[in-house]
C-alpha cells in the first residue's frame, strides 16, 4: 500500500456488461457526456447541468480524500440497434458453432498426439460450420425455389389469390425462386465483411502472444477472408446443385446442363476440402499444414473464385429449363446435408474424448468446482445444438410458410425433422417437470428442516434475521443455477440427439410415420413453429425496441465476444475493438506520473477488463504497471469462463494475472448473484464464526488465506474477494442506497465499491478494517408490515 501524495489522482474506467447499460447508469450520474471514442466505442464521463465533464466523487484512501475521475466505456452499439444488427439473431446457430471452437480443450505441451487431435478437432468444427451454411442455402432453396416458385406459382395453381401472370412466364418463376437465395448469400457476405474500426492502432503487442494471461489467443481476427469466400462459394454451389436436380444430378429434362451441375458440385467439395485443411487461421502454428492453402487463397484468387461462383449461378438461372410442378432433388439434398452434419458432429464428439483425456493433466490438480465442464467435452454438445437449431429453424419457417400459403408439399425428410423435434420436445417437457419437482422438493425440505447450509449468508447478516432469511433463499437459487446451468445445456443436447436417433432409423429404413409416431410429429410442428416465431420476434424487437431486446440478445452478445474462428458469418468480435481502445485510454492516463488507473468491469465487462489489464501487463514498463488496478463485479471469471473455455481463460492464467497485479485485483461478489461469483478464492467454509478459504495470494502464489475480515460496511474480505451483504446494510449518510435483494445488478451502489477501488489503486489495504460509518441497525421496513418472516 502506498501513501497518496498531494498530486495523486485515481481514474476509474468502468466497462459494462451485456444488458445494454446506458452511459448515465454506467458512470452513476444523472447525465453523461462523451469525452472520447468514435460513436461505437464511447468513453463517457459524468456531466454537470451545462453538459460539461464533471469530476467524480472523491475517494477516501490513506486517511485523506483523493481526487477521482470516473469514466465509462460504452460498447452496446456494437451488438444492438437497427435492422442490420437485428438479423444477427437469425445467425445464432452460426455463432454457437463459432463458440464451440473456443471451448475445445487445451493442447498440453510436448504431446504430439494431443497436437494432432487438436488439428483434427479444429478441422471438423470448421467443416461442421460450413455444412451449417450449406444447410441454410438448401433450406432457402426448398422454401423459395420449390415451395414458392415451382409449386405455388405453377400454372393453374390456386395458391395465394389464384393464377398470377408470373405463372405464365417461366423466366419470372425461376427469377422469383433464385432471387431470395442470392439475396440471402449477399446478406451472409455483408455480415461476414463487417468489422469494427479500431480507433487506436499504434499499440505494442507481446512478442509471441503466448503470455499465459487471460485471453492471450484473443488478440487479432483470424484469417476470415479465406473462410468467408469458402462459405459463400459453397453456398452458391449448393444453390446450383439443388436447382439442377439435387445430389443425384440433373433429371431427364435438364441433361444439357450436366456441366453446370458438376461445376456446382466441384465448388461445394472444393470448399469443404479447403475448409478442412486450412488448419488454424489464428496462426498459432504457421509452420504446419494450412500455410500453403492460405497463401493460395490470397486476395486475387479469392475474387476470381467468388466471381466464378456468381457467374455459375447466373448461368444456371439463364439456362435453367422450365420449373416442374415440384422441384426434384430437394428432399435428398436436405437429407444428405443433415446426415453429413450429424456424422461430422458425431466424429467431433468421438475425437473429443481422447483429446479431453490428454488435456486432463492440465487441470487434474484443481478442485472439482474449478475443473472444465463435462471434462473438457463441452464443445461437442454445443456444436450439436448449433446443427439442430439450424435445421430446426429452417424447417420451422418452411412449415409456417406452407400453412400460410395453404398449398404445397415439403420434402419427405421434413416429416422426420418434425418427429425429431416432437420426441425431443416431449422428452424435454418430461425432464423439465421431473427436475422442477425434484428441485422443489429439495428446496422445500431444506426450508422445512431449517437447514443452515448458507452459513456465509448468516455470517454476512449477523444480527439481522430478516435479511439473513431473505438472503438465504436467493443464495440457494443462485448456487443451483451456477452448479446446474451447464447441465441444462447438456440435457437439451442429449434430448434432441435422442430424438434424432429414432428419426434417423425410421428414415434409413424407409418407414413412414404412422400410428404412435404421428402425435410426436404433430407436436414437433408446434415446437418448430414456436422456434421460428420466437427468433423472428427477437429480430423484430431488436430492430424496433432495442432496449427491450437487450434481454433477448444476451446469449448473442456473449457469443459475439469471440473472434471468427470456425464460422466467418457471425457478428464481428467486439473484444477486438474494446480491448485495444481500453488499453490505449489507460496508457493516455498513465502518461501522468501521479495518476493511477483502475479498470472496473461488471459481468461480461469483467472479462473485457481482465483481458485489457493482461495486455497492459505485457506491454507496460514496471513503473507504469504498478499504477494499474482491476475491479471485477458480478464476474464469471471463475465459475464459467475457465470451465467453458479452458484453453483460452485457464485457471493458471487467472493466477498469473493476480500475481502480476500483486493484490491490486479486487472482486466484488454476492452469494445471491446467479450470474456472478467469487473470482480469486475457492473452497470456502465457515468455521467457528470465521470465513476461511483458498485462493490467490498477493505475492502470486496459491494457498490457504488468512481469515476473512469484516469491513466497516459489513462486507467480508477474503483474499481478493469482497463478499457483499445482500440486502445491503444501510442506508449510509451521503451515499446512494439500493433496497432489496439486488442479485446481479447495481454493484456500484454498495459502499464497499469505493474501498475496492482504493485497494485496486494501491492506496488502501482492504484486508484491514478501515475507519468508516457505524453499521446501521436492522431495518424495520425491510419487510412489509403484512409480510411474515420467511415469506
Amino acid at each position: 500500500m502506498l501513501i497518496p501524495g498531494p498530486d495523486t489522482r485515481v481514474v476509474e474506467l468502468r466497462v459494462h456488461g451485456v444488458q445494454g447499460t446506458t452511459p448515465r447508469s454506467l458512470v452513476d450520474a444523472v447525465e453523461a457526456v462523451d469525452v472520447a471514442g468514435d460513436g461505437l466505442g464511447r468513453v463517457v464521463r459524468p456531466a454537470d447541468r451545462l453538459r460539461r465533464p464533471a469530476p467524480g466523487p472523491v475517494l477516501q484512501a490513506g486517511g485523506r480524500p483523493v481526487p477521482r475521475v470516473v469514466e465509462g466505456y460504452v460498447w452496446g452499439r456494437m451488438t444492438s440497434g437497427g435492422w442490420a444488427k437485428a438479423t444477427w439473431a437469425l445467425l445464432f446457430p452460426f455463432s454457437l458453432a463459432n463458440v464451440a471452437h473456443w471451448m475445445l480443450p487445451p493442447v498440453p505441451r510436448g504431446s504430439r498426439t494431443a497436437r494432432v487431435l487438436g488439428g483434427v478437432l479444429r478441422g471438423l468444427l470448421r467443416l461442421a460450420a460450413l455444412l451449417l451454411t450449406v444447410m441454410l442455402v438448401a433450406q432457402l432453396a426448398v422454401i423459395s425455389l420449390d415451395l414458392v416458385a415451382a409449386q405455388c406459382l405453377a400454372p393453374g395453381s390456386t395458391c395465394l389469390w389464384g393464377p398470377l401472370w408470373i405463372s405464365e412466364r417461366p423466366w419470372a418463376r425461376t427469377l422469383v425462386g433464385v432471387a431470395p437465395i442470392a439475396l440471402g448469400i449477399l446478406v451472409l457476405h455483408r455480415v461476414s465483411s463487417v468489422d469494427w474500426r479500431i480507433e487506436r492502432k499504434d499499440l505494442p503487442v507481446s512478442e509471441d502472444g503466448m503470455s499465459g494471461l487471460p485471453g492471450a489467443h484473443v488478440a487479432t481476427d483470424p484469417d476470415t477472408p479465406s473462410l468467408r469466400v469458402l462459405h459463400l462459394v459453397a453456398g452458391l454451389g449448393t444453390a446450383v446443385v439443388v436447382a439442377l436436380g439435387g445430389p443425384l444430378g440433373p433429371d431427364s429434362a435438364a441433361r444439357d446442363h450436366v456441366g453446370l451441375w458438376w461445376a456446382g458440385a466441384v465448388l461445394v467439395c472444393t470448399s469443404a476440402l479447403a475448409t478442412l485443411l486450412i488448419d488454424d487461421p489464428t496462426g498459432g502454428a504457421p509452420h504446419r499444414g494450412g500455410r500453403w492453402l492460405r497463401a493460395a487463397l490470397g486476395r486475387r484468387p479469392r475474387r476470381v473464385l467468388l466471381s466464378a461462383a456468381w457467374i455459375l449461378l447466373a448461368l444456371t438461372v439463364v439456362r435453367l429449363p422450365h420449373l416442374p410442378s415440384q422441384l426434384p432433388g430437394t428432399d435428398l439434398a436436405v437429407q444428405v446435408v443433415a446426415g453429413t452434419t450429424a456424422g461430422v458432429c458425431g466424429l467431433l464428439g468421438l475425437f473429443l474424448v481422447p483429446a479431453a483425456l490428454l488435456a486432463r493433466r492440465t487441470w487434474s490438480d484443481l478442485p472439482r468446482d474449478l475443473r472444465p465442464w463435462a471434462g473438457g467435452w463441452m464443445a461437442a454438445p454445443v456444436a450439436a445444438m448449433a446443427a439442430l437449431l439450424g435445421g430446426g429453424f429452417g424447417a420451422g419457417v418452411a412449415l409456417a410458410l406452407r400453412s400460410l400459403l395453404g398449398h404445397g408439399v415439403l420434402p419427405r425428410g421434413y416429416d422426420y425433422i418434425t418427429f425429431l423435434w416432437g420426441v425431443g420436445g416431449t422428452l424435454a417437457l418430461l425432464i423439465a417437470l421431473g427436475m422442477g419437482a425434484f428441485t422443489g422438493m429439495m428446496r422445500w425440505s431444506s426450508l422445512r428442516r431449517d437447514k443452515e447450509w448458507a452459513r456465509e449468508a448468516a455470517l454476512l447478516h449477523t444480527g439481522r434475521a430478516r435479511d439473513a432469511k431473505r438472503a438465504a433463499k436467493a443464495w440457494w437459487w443462485a448456487r443451483w443455477e451456477q452448479r446446474h446451468g451447464h447441465r441444462v445445456l447438456l440435457v437439451c443436447a442429449f434430448v434432441l440427439a435422442g430424438g434424432a436417433v429414432p428419426a434417423a432409423v425410421l428414415r434409413l429404413r424407409g418407414v413412414d410415420l404412422f400410428g404412435w409416431a404421428r402425435p410426436f410429429a404433430t407436436f414437433g410442428v408446434v415446437v418448430l413453429a414456436l422456434l421460428a416465431l420466437s427468433l423472428l420476434r427477437a429480430v423484430w424487437l431488436a430492430a424496433r425496441r432495442p432496449d427491450t431486446a437487450r434481454q433477448v440478445g444476451v446469449l448473442a452478445d456473449l457469443a459475439a465476444f469471440w473472434p471468427r474462428e470456425a464460422h466467418p458469418v457471425v457478428p464481428p468480435c467486439y473484444a477486438l475493438k474494446v480491448v485495444p481502445e481500453l488499453v490505449s485510454r489507460v496508457r493516455e492516463h498513465l502518461a501522468e506520473p501521479s495518476t493511477r488507473v483502475v479498470l472496473a468491469g461488471h459481468s461480461q465487462g469483467s472479462l473485457l477488463a481482465a483481458v485489457a489489464v493482461a495486455r497492459l501487463l505485457e506491454v507496460l514498463p514496471p513503473d507504469q504497471a504498478e499504477r494499474v488496478g482491476l475491479v471485477t463485479a458480478g464476474s464469471q471469471l471463475q465459475w464459467a469462463y475457465p470451465r467453458a473455455f479452458p484453453a483460452v481463460v485457464p485457471h493458471e492464467s487467472l493466477a498469473k494475472l493476480a500475481g502480476g497485479l500483486q493484490g491490486r485485483w479486487r472482486a466484488l461478489c454476492r452469494g445471491t448473484d446467479p450470474l456472478g461469483g467469487a473470482v480469486t478464492t475457492w473452497d470456502r467454509q465457515v468455521f467457528d464464526g470465521v470465513l476461511l478459504g483458498v485462493g490467490f495470494r498477493a505475492d502470486g502464489t496459491t494457498g490457504a488465506l488468512p481469515a476473512a475480515t469484516r469491513g466497516p460496511t459489513g462486507a467480508l474480505v477474503l483474499g481478493g474477494d469482497h463478499w457483499l451483504p445482500d440486502p445491503q446494510r444501510g442506508p449510509f449518510t451521503g451515499r446512494r442506497w439500493a433496497a432489496g435483494v439486488n442479485k446481479h445488478r447495481d454493484y456500484v451502489s454498495d459502499p464497499e465499491w469505493d474501498r475496492a477501488v482504493a485497494a485496486a489503486a494501491g492506496l488502501a489495504d482492504a484486508t484491514e478494517p478501515a475507519p468508516g460509518p457505524v453499521l446501521p441497525a436492522a431495518r424495520k421496513a425491510s419487510v412489509p408490515r403484512n409480510e411474515t418472516v420467511g415469506e
